[in-house]
């Protein structure tokens, strides 16, 4: 998930891996409280996160509009039949 969250963000060093990282986790974070289920190789997961990372890296200048994306794309998931663990409760 590092190398692809990387590549969205369009940086090639590793010297902000730790930064991206907690990005990553924080975006998972995110999602379960929601009730999302994170299966990190499901591509509608990894987007959702992508858009997380773009979101909280640095300053964007399109901060309300990938917040935006981000809110849109965790609805979908919550509502979405195997994105979350729910019905095992």
């Amino acid at each position: 998930m590092l190398e692809k969250v990387r590549s969205a963000l369009r940086i090639k060093t590793t010297c902000f891996n730790e930064e991206i990282t907690d990005l990553i986790s924080g975006a998972e974070a995110d999602l379960g409280l929601a009730g999302v289920s994170v299966n990190k190789s499901d591509p509608l997961i990894i987007r959702a996160v992508i858009t997380y990372c773009k979101m909280n890296f640095g300053a964007p200048e399109e901060y309300e509009r990938l917040k935006t994306s981000y809110d849109e794309q965790k609805a979908q998931l919550k509502m979405a039949t195997g994105y979350t663990d729910w019905e095992n409760e």
